[in-house]
Order: C-alpha cells, then structure tokens, then sequence
C-alpha cells in the first residue's frame, strides 16, 4: 500500500516505521481458544474494552498458567484504526512473559514508547497518542476476570479525564517529555480535555479534584526549578562561563536562593539579577536590591561582598557584582 494512498506524506512521516509496519502487519493479531489453552493446561482470559471517546475496540486474549500466573500465549483482535492495531499488538507482545501481577503494570505509556523507533521521537502524532490508553484499561479488565476481583481495584494512578482515561501520572509524563505549553497540546497528545471539557479547568458540569490547567502550571514549574538545579549544577561544575545568557541568569538565581536570599528577606529587603555582560576579564552581573536592602548602606559593602563572594565560589571566579 502506497503511503500517500491514506495519508499525506507529512502526516505519515509523523508515525514510527515501527507503527506503519504493525499496522498492515501485526504480529499477535488472532484468537486463542478454550481448546488450545485446556490442551495446555492453560487458563483463558478473554476481555473486552471499548473506548467511547473515539469510537476504537479491543479485545485481549490471555492463555495463562493458572500454576504461575504466567500469561504464557497472548493475541488481540481490535476494531478502529491503524494506529489502534499496532498500540494493541505492541501491548499484547508486553504481557507476554510476564505474571498477571507485573502486566496489571503496562501503561499507555509503555505502549507508545515501545512503539518509538528512538527514545527521543513520538512514535504517532498528537492526535493519535490517545490509541495507546486503551492498553491500559483492557489488561486491567484481563486481570480482574483472572483474579476474581474488579478491575478498579487495580487502579494506582488518579484519573484526571475520565473520558479518555488520562492519569494524573501520564499528563505529567507527557507535558514533560514533549516540552508542552498549552492545553490544546495537552489534548492533542492525549485526548483529555478533548470531550466534556470538565477536566480543563473549574465551571464544568462536573467538579474534579485536579485540572489541566493547574497540572500544566505546576508541571511547567517544576520543570523550570529542574533546569535551575541542571544549571546550578553545571555552573558548580565549571561551566558557567559557556552557559547561555538564559542559563546564567538562572544559575546565578539559584545560588542566590541557596545562600543569599534567605537572609535578604528576613531584614525586609530581596534583590533580583537584571543582566549578564561577559569581557575577556570579567563576568559583570547587574543586579537591583527590592525592599529595605534598596537604599541601605551594606548593601553597597557587606552585602554586596557576601553575594560577589558567593558568586565567585560558586560559579566563576571572574563574577564581579553591580548594583544598579
């Protein structure tokens, strides 16, 4: 089949080689039935998941050695798109091998990046990612009809978009891995927020515990105060003086944070850095004092030594400090 026959070639150059091959090809695609596993001494597990969000179906066969918990043979048929047969071979060939108790632990996750062709590449397009959530509901229902319990029970991760089963855990995973900024990516990466809309934000007919727009501030927050820590890192390491000007900045607020600031605020005052200006000499860095510390006299002698002096330890001896 031509590629360009179902897709333009832009968009399908946005799925994996490992996707487009198990979309015409899928290795597990089939049926086990109660006569080859009795013939084992197996146990048959069939489940059924449907995802009413996008319209996609899978069902899951597990042939299980009931004497091991192991999921000895594993097959799946599914009804929907390409997309949605390569994700549920890929999380069939997962649960191979594995006691029912580890594959409760495949997520939608593990599915998409088992599709990659390089850890660094998505291996479907954003208005995709969403064909790998139903892997993780379908074993959970495997497992529950093995286990005798109900599969909610096996539910360890906060659902924050009930109608495309997005976790708390994976919109935080996805926001980080994709550098996402916006809730329409967000959405475009994992379907939440595409349907009733209650989980973006509060004023929706359902009231929730966490939202997206909340999840993404603090993700992006934590993402920020990572690279400060990366960047405070490599500044004690040596490399202050090849940072970018962003970088620098960022290393010289996190030292000031560690060491500095803490004892600025208790007299009242605070200070923030305004520029960064680099000489074959010298590393100039500009800073404003806030509060009581703008106007006071150490902060022109001690208090601008303590943070020069700290500076220079930190980060490079050619730091000199001005205040502005």
């Amino acid at each position: 089949m031509a590629k360009n026959d179902l897709l333009g070639a832009s968009l399908w150059d946005a799925y994996s080689n490992k996707v487009t091959t198990l979309m015409n090809n899928p290795k597990h695609q089939g049926e086990i039935t109660e006569e080859e596993a009795a013939a084992h001494s197996n146990r048959l597990i069939v489940a059924d998941f449907g995802a009413e969000s996008c319209g996609d179906a899978v069902r899951l066969y597990w042939e299980v050695d009931p004497k091991t918990d192991v999921i000895v043979n594993s097959k799946f048929k599914s009804f929907g798109c390409g997309t949605a047969i390569a994700s549920s071979d890929v999380m069939t060939e997962l649960c191979i091998g594995k006691t029912v108790q580890e594959a409760v632990k495949i997520t939608n996750i593990d599915v998409e990046f088992a599709l990659r062709d390089n850890p660094d590449t998505p291996a479907v397009p954003p208005q995709k990612m969403h064909c790998s959530v139903m892997a993780y509901d379908v074993i959970k229902k495997a497992a529950g009809l093995y286990m005798g319990v109900d599969s909610e029970s096996f539910e360890e991760e906060i659902i924050v978009c009930e109608c495309a089963r997005v976790s708390l855990k994976t919109l935080q995973e996805v926001i980080k891995l994709n550098d996402l900024t916006t809730i329409e990516q967000i959405t475009d990466y994992t379907k939440a927020g595409g349907f009733c809309k209650s989980c973006i934000r509060p004023g929706g007919h359902e009231k929730r515990e966490y939202y997206l727009v909340d999840i993404l501030r603090d993700t992006r927050r934590e993402m920020d105060e990572e690279k400060m820590r990366a960047a405070a890192d490599a500044g004690a390491k040596g490399n202050f003086e090849s940072m970018t000007l962003v970088q620098q900045i960022k290393a010289i607020d996190a030292q000031i944070d560690e060491s500095v600031r803490q004892f600025l605020i208790m007299d009242g005052g605070d200070m923030e850095v305004i520029d960064v200006k680099s000489s074959d000499d010298y590393i100039d860095v500009y800073i404003r004092y806030l509060g009581a510390c703008n106007g006071c006299a150490s902060s022109a002698t001690g208090t601008l030594y303590a943070i020069e002096s700290t500076l220079k330890e930190k980060l490079s001896k050619k730091i000199r400090v001005l205040p502005i």
